[in-house]
């Protein structure tokens, strides 16, 4: 007994150098050998064959040539679709959808890796990557690219209102991310942040484009009709807080209707002290501002304050889009769509199709996010948008041969001019496309952003006549 002990003592010490002097060859001996197998995990992204990123027509955003990502969009869509660096990690939907396109390889495993070098296998095929097909449009990015001044910061998006599917994205400044190791230093020194996606991340207060929602709430809830009368002296005082208008001007007595074309501020907050914060909240909530926007991709979320926290003064100035409320150009093209969908909100989409490698495809499927406000309702909004441009403040959005409704938005806010929004969709009575659009520190939206969206729209439609 006391031999057979002793055997197995040694056995088991034996077997322990062996692993002893197996560790120290790995870590010291074959160190390269082992960082230059197919099995390691640091070198299995630059060995795996990324898959390839498509817009919705088949045409090529992102794909790999040679030990090369080629983005060939280019600028357009340089925050939306990202980088995939070993230098600079990824970005956009290069990184959420990394797993697909650059999927695990089995034998980056580390107890396979190691099997495979003691056994000297031959080194492995590169492991195909899948391939997603999105909703992004090549063309339609292109035709926005255009359209946006090179010298501005801002952001244009552009959504299918029917589906929710986004076309475009695109920011100012943007960059060429081509260009990657080139421009980095300067990109992340810039003050003018050239790698925020303004479109999805920026914040801002959306100024009278909010209107859109504080209508549709105004008129869903039967609180207000449209031809409800307002006197509007040039100002209101709720409590310590005056609103003015833009201009400071007094628009006199004017329907629901005259006060949404001509943006009245002072319209704007009687309606929503009217509503009171319950029910103003109630339709925030039914649009789904402050929720998270289910996108394929990070999203950040909308800014509003606490119900409870909420005076007559803040809810006077959130109904005209100020005071504690910040939201995302996305946000604003969503309500829009909204409007334009008879009511119904579809949740944005931006992945069309998922090819995994080696297994069948999943397409996705559009997806009814609720019906913040009745048909009759959208309706009515949507013909008050058509105001706008008819002779309102968003006159310069018009297009010869095509109706389109919009708004316009003027957003203070500290250190700057205004913002200026202009959010629209057209054919206004069949709508194909929603644009929102917003330049910063531009001053008045009806002149600095409308012109913008009546571009996009003219460059757009022909693009997308389905």
């Amino acid at each position: 007994m006391r031999r057979r002990i002793i055997v197995i003592t040694y056995a088991f010490i034996i077997v322990f150098l062996i692993l002893a002097v197996q560790e120290a060859r790995i870590q010291i001996v074959d160190r390269a050998a082992i960082q230059q197998h197919a099995g390691d995990p640091r070198r299995a992204q630059s060995l795996a064959h990324r898959g390839e990123l498509l817009d919705a027509t088949g045409l090529p955003l992102a794909q790999t040539k040679g030990s090369r990502r080629i983005y060939s969009a280019g600028p357009a869509l340089a925050h939306v679709v990202g980088y995939s660096s070993s230098v600079y990690g990824e970005s956009g939907l290069e990184s959420s959808l990394d797993s697909i396109l650059s999927p695990r390889d089995p034998s980056s495993d580390q107890f396979a890796a190691l099997g495979s070098l003691f056994s000297q296998r031959r080194q492995q095929p590169k492991p195909a990557g899948g391939k997603v097909i999105l909703t992004l449009r090549r063309d339609i990015a292109q035709a926005v690219d255009q359209a946006l001044p090179a010298n501005v910061r801002g952001a244009a998006v552009v959504l299918d209102p029917r589906t929710g599917a986004v076309l475009a994205a695109v920011n100012r400044p943007t960059f060429n991310p081509n260009r990657l190791a080139a421009d980095w230093s300067k990109l992340r020194s810039r003050a003018d942040s050239p790698l925020l996606d303004r479109c999805f991340d920026g914040l801002y207060p959306p100024g009278s484009t909010f209107k859109m929602l504080t209508a549709s709430a105004a008129l869903d809830s039967g609180t207000f009709t449209v031809d409800d009368g307002f006197r509007d002296p040039g100002y209101f005082t709720i409590g310590n807080f005056t609103v003015h208008n833009a201009e400071g001007e007094a628009t006199g007595y004017q329907t629901l209707v005259g006060a949404f074309a001509h943006s009245s501020n002072v319209d704007f907050a009687q309606i929503g002290v009217k509503l009171g914060v319950d029910m103003f909240y109630q339709y925030l909530h039914r649009f789904k501002v402050g929720d998270d926007a289910a996108l394929s991709l990070p999203v950040s979320r909308d800014e509003i304050p606490a119900a409870n926290s909420v005076t007559d003064g803040e809810l006077a100035q959130m109904a005209f889009g100020q005071g504690s409320l910040a939201v995302t150009p996305l946000r604003m093209a969503l309500i829009a769509a909204t409007i334009a969908n008879g009511g119904s909100l579809m949740r944005p989409l931006i992945v069309k199709e998922i090819q995994p490698a080696g297994r069948p495809p999943i397409r996705t499927v559009p997806v009814n996010w609720g019906t913040p406000i009745s048909k009759p309702t959208a309706d009515a909004v949507r013909d008050m948008m058509i105001d706008v441009v008819r002779y309102g403040t968003g006159t310069a959005a018009g297009l010869t041969n095509v109706i389109v409704a919009g708004k316009t938005g003027t957003a203070t806010h500290p250190g700057g001019a205004p913002d200026a929004w202009f959010v629209c969709f057209a054919p206004a009575r069949a709508p194909r496309l929603v644009v929102a659009v917003i330049i910063e520190d531009a001053g008045y939206g009806g002149v600095a952003a409308a012109p913008i969206a009546r571009n996009i729209l003219a460059a757009a439609l022909p693009l997308y006549a389905q």
